[in-house]
């Protein structure tokens, strides 16, 4: 009985090598195909403002705007960009605010619009490193005038991870508008795996938005234009969604200790930021008095809420928190979180309607 056994533990031994070997070739492949990010390089200079950029230390030349202020300025806000979209993106936003005497600059981050790198993911202690300097160099330019994050989308999770991290001195406030928090957290196991495959295997391939019925926003007209923006990135790579999504990990993970005076603003129609994720988030948020932090919640509000057809009742809320974060908003919309639906939905935010997603990667 001995005898007749002896040949099988030598057969298993043979597949489990060759198996083994298979593995290890797998993921020596894989690791020839990681994710392609763009880091910056080591810093080779000081960084400054110039009338067109803000020069990073690393030598990256970020494209700057700034809108005028009409009569005394109070305020002043730096605004970050959603993915894909530009520093434009505040545009109509910042020319209201300047009538309100709220001085507003917005920079391209890294790899989107017209900065360095078109197209890659920089990483996000790029994208936060790049935030402070950015916002060090307007409080010196601006001492004495308070100072004011916004971010929307993309943008709001930059600065719920560098807040969270390490708060940026002399910051006043943060205005987060729709914030990018669709992490794995949140994500079924199949599409973190489909994921991380593709990040790793094809890094390069690149993705758009085409027939996926997902609605950013109400202003159609809006969407025909930012869609004929050549600035605007219409196809995205994987590894540069790879990014986002850590990005959004740690923008989710950074909830409990998310203590900066905040102003978070949602649409109950965004069907990018599902609902159920940002309940979570609401839900994981340190308790604060209304004058500290307040949610603001628009029932006809989309994605892009700064561009939506109801624009100007964000914009309204905006300026009347900046001008007294004790008072109510002027809409009388803000409300405590609520129970919410999980979404099985993968979507990665876009911008100009160009919105880039999977969804239910793996789904037969």
């Amino acid at each position: 009985m001995i005898a007749e056994f002896q040949p099988r533990p030598r057969l298993s031994l043979r597949v489990g090598a060759r198996a083994a070997a298979c593995a290890a070739a797998a993921v020596l492949l894989l690791g020839a195909c990681a994710p392609r990010f763009e880091l910056p390089g080591p810093p080779r200079e000081e960084p400054r403002l110039t009338e067109s950029h803000a020069v990073m230390a690393d030598g990256a030349a970020l494209p700057l705007r700034s809108w005028p202020v009409t009569g005394e300025k109070r305020a002043v806000m730096l605004a970050l960009h959603g993915f894909n979209d530009y520093g434009n993106f505040i545009d109509a936003a910042a020319r209201y605010f300047g009538k309100a005497g709220i001085k507003v600059y917005a920079y391209d981050q890294r790899g989107f619009g017209n900065a360095p790198v078109r197209g890659r993911w920089a990483g996000t202690a790029a994208m936060t490193g790049d935030l402070r300097t950015v916002a060090g160099l307007l409080r010196r330019r601006h001492a004495g005038s308070p100072l004011y994050l916004l971010g929307a989308s993309m943008g709001g999770a930059v600065i719920m991870a560098a807040q969270a991290e390490r708060p940026i001195p002399g910051v006043k406030g943060t205005i987060l508008a729709a914030p990018a928090v669709w992490g794995r957290a949140a994500m079924p196991f199949y599409q973190r795996w489909a994921l991380g495959l593709g990040a790793r295997s094809v890094p390069w391939l690149t993705l758009t938005g085409r027939g996926l019925r997902l609605t950013p926003s109400d202003n159609r007209e809006m969407l025909r234009a930012l869609g004929r923006d050549p600035l605007v990135i219409k196809e995205t790579r994987v590894d540069t969604i790879y990014g986002l999504v850590n990005l959004m990990d740690r923008a989710f993970a950074s909830a409990p200790d998310y203590r900066a005076p905040a102003l978070l603003l949602y649409g109950d129609r965004d069907d990018i930021i599902p609902n159920g994720t940002m309940e979570r988030v609401f839900a994981r948020l340190p308790a604060a008095a209304p004058a500290v932090r307040r949610i603001v919640r628009y029932p006809d509000g989309y994605h892009m809420l700064l561009r939506d057809l109801q624009a100007e009742t964000v914009w309204r809320d905006i300026a009347a928190w900046i001008a007294d974060p004790a008072a109510g908003p002027p809409s009388g919309l803000d409300a405590p979180p609520r129970p919410g639906a999980p979404s099985r939905r993968f979507t990665v935010p876009g911008a100009s309607g160009n919105v880039r997603a999977l969804r239910d990667i793996g789904r037969p």
